[in-house]
């Protein structure tokens, strides 16, 4: 791979601490420590997830392509996240294990298989190091006797809270959310009776088991369980040290998950422990938040098969990421099948060029500037990771390969080396879609104009009162493999 040019790594990137762009420079020249919060592993990776992970996907390939060596560090939560943030509840992976009557390291293992397949679905490069919470649990125990020491926790009944209370004389508990602790406390409601902190905001490193709790280890306060921020301080400060360079993950875990884990470095480390905090924003799905309870909600596998009642068709993995990657991330992105087919096209006159750029013949003269078009990619890439506009500018060279395809314009030999070699860079390595042969999705273009004919002759049938047709046409396409949906739009199909 050509690297970029120097004036090429002039990169931005929006800080979440700070509120404000700012140029990166690496604690280490060269070298780049990335931690992404991961998924926690007890149900199927859903697609607001897999946005973020996606974003962050994007993050470390163009990190790549500029030529740094990253060590990526993304975990795999696989206990102590309870039901919610009051550190109340049960732990999500035992309670699906307590409902489907299995083992809470099935309930891991089938749901990483299932994370990891859909990430291999999307093209996402792997982490370098993917580590476990229930894997350093040693690191965990090592980190809350530093804390205590420290005199930043306490222990209660077989528990470790942390006091926030007393952290925020020394340090500024709040500054990532921009919360200050007076309004936290002012909005926060008495204690109940039963609870063992001493204040409401504090939070659980450490949590007593009780006897029907089936994930337990031993600790000097008794066997219990570590509290779900502290799993990412323990593993982000063993693979990338005490101080790192870029910390990400979900708008949704800036509090009070990532607030936590500042505290924790700083009580533990003395030390700042991240340099640019990066916050991926939410994907509505018809314009409202995605919630399984509403049915407002569409799973990766339900999206690639066509097997939902959302969507008119099935959608590839390609198509989807291309979408995704038109907004920036941290806009919020609303799913739709509108969108996203006309996403589709968008993606697919891209490949076409593609395919096309590798047959283009040179001249003795260009028509185009390619120089100064390369210098608008990478300024929008370097522009905190702007994806939509390097988008549009990758289409604009599109119009071009296609016009120099059809002989109406002209490119020398460097020029047309310069443009295949950052085309292919920015479309496969950056934004990493797939390099498809042309002709490749033909077969698909062909099985849905084919149904759709079907479906056209079958409307007629039944308009027609005849339908014995129209069951004939259903009962046969379903025999194919090919289910029909009636719906309010009209009549769509997937593929079973």
């Amino acid at each position: 791979m050509t690297l970029p040019k120097s004036e090429h790594r002039k990169l931005s990137i929006y800080n979440s601490l700070t509120k404000e762009k700012e140029l990166f420079t690496p604690l280490v020249p060269e070298f780049v420590g990335m931690y992404v919060c991961g998924p926690t592993v007890y149900n199927y990776v859903h697609l607001g997830n897999c946005r973020t992970f996606l974003s962050f996907d994007l993050i470390y390939r163009y990190l790549k392509h500029l030529g740094y060596k990253v060590r990526y560090v993304r975990n795999i939560t696989d206990a102590g996240h309870l039901e919610n943030d009051a550190d109340s509840g049960e732990d999500r992976i035992a309670k699906k294990a307590r409902i489907e009557a299995i083992e809470p390291m099935e309930v891991v293992q089938r749901y990483t298989v299932d994370f990891h397949e859909i990430m291999s679905a999307f093209n996402a490069l792997p982490p370098d190091i993917e580590p476990t919470a229930t894997g350093h649990i040693i690191e965990q125990i090592q980190i809350i006797e530093k804390i205590l020491g420290a005199g930043y926790a306490y222990e209660k009944n077989g528990s470790v809270y942390f006091d926030v209370i007393k952290f925020n004389e020394d340090q500024q508990y709040g500054k990532l959310s921009g919360r200050k602790i007076e309004d936290m406390i002012a909005n926060t409601r008495e204690l109940a009776a039963q609870s063992e902190k001493k204040n409401p905001q504090d939070f659980a490193l450490w949590k007593k088991a009780e006897p029907q709790h089936i994930m337990r280890w031993p600790s000097p306060w008794g066997d219990g369980f570590p509290g779900w921020h502290l799993e990412c301080t323990a593993m982000s400060t063993k693979y990338l040290g005490e101080t790192f360079d870029i910390h990400g993950g979900g708008m949704d875990l800036k509090f009070p998950h990532h607030e936590c884990e500042i505290a924790q470095a700083e009580a533990c480390n003395k030390t700042t422990p991240v340099r640019y905090w990066m916050h991926a924003n939410m994907l509505t799905l018809n314009g409202k938040k995605m919630a399984k309870s509403t049915g407002n909600n569409i799973l990766p596998r339900e999206l690639f098969s066509g097997n939902n009642a959302i969507m008119s068709q099935p959608i590839r993995p390609a198509v989807a990421k291309f979408f995704m990657y038109q907004a920036h991330y941290r806009s919020i992105l609303d799913f739709s099948d509108q969108a996203i087919l006309a996403s589709e096209k968008g993606y697919q006159r891209l490949m076409e060029a593609m395919n096309k750029l590798e047959s283009i013949e040179d001249s003795d003269s260009s028509d185009y500037a390619i120089g100064p078009w390369v210098d608008s990619c990478y300024a929008a890439m370097n522009d905190d990771f702007n994806s939509p506009i390097l988008i549009a500018q990758l289409f604009e060279a599109a119009k071009w390969i296609n016009n120099l395809s059809e002989g109406g314009a002209k490119i020398t030999l460097d020029d047309l080396v310069l443009l295949r070699t950052t085309m292919c860079g920015l479309v496969y390595d950056v934004l990493g879609l797939p390099k498809e042969m042309e002709g490749q999705n033909n077969g698909q273009q062909q099985l849905d104009a084919a149904v759709n004919l079907l479906i056209d002759l079958r409307n007629q049938a039944r308009a027609n009162k005849d339908f014995a047709t129209s069951d004939a046409i259903r009962d046969r396409l379903q025999e194919a493999g090919i289910q029909l949906k009636d719906g309010k739009e009209g009549t769509s199909f997937s593929l079973r």
